[in-house]
């Protein structure tokens, strides 16, 4: 196939970017804004690959998205490009509206002009609010409880409402929590890992008793690829890991596997409206015939050791702009805060 990639130089699009590649058959084309969190960096290795080209622009811009699906003849569209971190959706709500929703739209309708054969937009479990218990399924109301949940569940609807009113074959994913290589230092992983390798607090929120299910960054990708082949148009698709856990528990996992002190870890304040827990029901996409086959604790090793090997990536990154937002977001929280002690007993 030929597919359009959005948000291909991000953390999850760099990965899938490079697995579509390994089938001969596909061509792919990557439309990035590159921005903060864009990083062509993690796409050198498929640069001057013959089947891939890289445009930078944005899917708020449609004469961009018009050009690039007419002259690439593209015949799928795999949506990875949105503002992705709640805790950057506190501080600015409308750059996520923009991009979440609008952009969205704007992708929407010009790959239903261009006579795209296969959308498929790349989501989160978070629409789905916070679960006390249960898993939720497909099916369930919309709950969103953040910015960025809500701009999700915007484009998750406005996506769904193409195949309703158009017949646009559209495709919905819902990921829970993604881990890896490459993903930017913000995020859970990446943060405390980095800022453990430095000897830095871990700036944990709350009581550190919400839980997440923690999905390998492969995992995530195989399955987006089996949807994209074999999902049927019009549905959504929870994706999950089925490795529920604490974000203590996960804090604590990091620092025993780089040998340093329980004592790094900060309890501080919460952030507003910080949901309790996640966790989807997979059993739809398990009958498509996908399955994840990552444990966890194979995953949070290789990705700690990638992120001690590859120091001169996320270095460059958490220098400038990202040490503005550190302190913004952090900063307070850190001076005010409980260290761990006791080995990170409850």
């Amino acid at each position: 196939m030929r597919i359009l990639v959005t948000g291909g130089a991000g953390f999850i699009g760099s990965h899938l970017v490079r697995r579509l590649l390994t089938d001969a058959s596909n061509h792919i084309v990557n439309l990035d804004a590159l921005k903060y969190s864009g990083n062509l960096e993690n796409l050198s290795d498929v640069a001057n690959h013959a089947r891939y080209r890289f445009i930078h622009g944005d899917i708020c811009d449609a004469k961009v998205v018009a050009d690039a699906l007419r002259e690439h003849r593209i015949e799928a569209v795999i949506n990875c490009a949105a503002e992705t971190h709640v805790d950057r959706s506190i501080l600015d709500p409308a750059s996520f509206a923009k991009t979440d929703v609008i952009g969205t739209g704007i992708l929407l309708e010009e790959a239903r002009k261009a006579g795209v054969t296969r959308f498929l937009q790349v989501s989160t479990d978070e629409v789905y609010g916070s679960v006390e218990t249960g898993h939720s399924t497909e099916t369930d109301p919309l709950a969103p409880r953040s910015p960025y949940a809500a701009s999700k569940a915007g484009g998750d609807l406005l996506a769904l409402s193409y195949w309703t009113t158009f017949r646009f074959p559209v495709l919905v994913t819902r990921g829970s929590n993604t881990y890896g290589p490459n993903q930017y230092p913000e995020k859970f992983i990446p943060l405390f890992v980095t800022n453990a390798i430095d000897d830095q607090p871990l700036p944990l929120y709350g009581d550190g008793l919400n839980r997440r299910d923690w999905l390998s960054v492969s995992d995530h990708c195989t399955a987006i690829e089996h949807v994209l082949r074999q999902g049927e148009p019009g549905s959504v698709y929870n994706i999950g890991g089925g490795n529920e856990r604490e974000n203590r528990a996960v804090a604590e996992a990091i620092v025993k596997h780089l040998g340093k002190p329980a004592s790094l870890i900060r309890l501080v304040q919460d952030r507003p409206g910080h949901d309790r827990r996640y966790a989807v029901d997979c059993s739809k996409l398990h009958r498509l015939g996908w399955k994840p086959a990552v444990p966890f604790e194979e995953g949070l090793r290789a990705t700690v050791e990638w992120y001690k090997t590859h120091e001169s990536w996320w270095r460059k990154i958490k220098s400038g702009e990202f040490r503005a937002y550190y302190e913004q977001m952090y900063g307070k929280r850190l001076r005010e805060g409980l260290r761990l002690e006791g080995g990170g007993s409850r």
